[in-house]
């Protein structure tokens, strides 16, 4: 794979750009994994002897690249777990989805119930057993006529299942590559990419907003046409 792209590092947090198609950490597949590779990083740059402490505080789906923090010491991972847990760590993600948008700017609630046997989410009624709420803001960034897609911003509030794919596939609008919830798309890669991560520095108090674009290629080509 392609060597490891940081965004920024210092004592206590590391800011990576995760490639798509591996996963965060380890699963049944054994394929390499992102917390890996940070971790052989950090060993070889500062000569680390031993085991590396690096703690994962938030995931990407496998397919999905993007901005993502890693902790470097327990106190770092305990105070950014703390601002998901508080909400106050924002995340904002580049989309392309079939057609076009009723409306330049919009929110999207519902409730989503996840199955554990197939991997997948759904939108269910309010109420429905083990559904959680699931909220997003969007707005258009592009919308190209010539092959009816449109290239979304998207604000997430909640951090659901596949939430993003399940919310625009469930009103026509579902992501090219998508082969989940996809009616059609541009190739087999799922494109959605984390562009924006903000947080506070969890010794220095500052407030931090890291972005990373994807490559211009695949779908992604639809930034660069018309």
């Amino acid at each position: 794979m392609k060597s490891l792209k940081v965004l920024y590092e210092d004592n206590h947090i590391i800011v990576v750009e995760k490639p798509v198609n591996i996963p965060s950490q380890a699963d049944k597949t054994g394929d390499v994994d992102l917390l890996t590779i940070v971790k052989q990083y950090i060993k070889e740059k500062y000569n680390k002897p031993g085991e590396v402490y690096l703690g994962l505080v938030h995931r990407l789906d496998r397919p999905t690249g993007g901005v993502m923090v890693f902790a470097r010491t327990s106190k770092s991972a305990s105070r950014l777990s703390e601002q998901i847990r508080n909400k106050t760590m924002h995340k904002k993600y580049l989309c392309i989805v079939d057609g076009k948008m009723e409306n330049q700017t919009g929110s999207m609630r519902d409730f989503l119930l996840k199955n554990e046997r197939t991997n997948t989410s759904k939108v269910v009624k309010e109420g429905a057993k083990n559904a959680k709420e699931a909220i997003l803001d969007y707005e258009v960034v592009k919308y190209n006529e010539e092959i009816n897609m449109s290239v979304v911003k998207v604000n997430l509030h909640t951090g659901r299942h596949h939430q993003i794919r399940v919310q625009f596939a469930s009103r026509g609008h579902s992501l090219s590559g998508d082969q989940k919830y996809g009616t059609r798309g541009r190739g087999k890669q799922l494109a959605l990419w984390a562009h924006s991560l903000s947080f506070i520095h969890p010794t220095t108090k500052e407030e931090l907003t890291f972005e990373d674009y994807p490559e211009i290629v695949g779908s992604w080509k639809i930034l660069e046409e018309g």
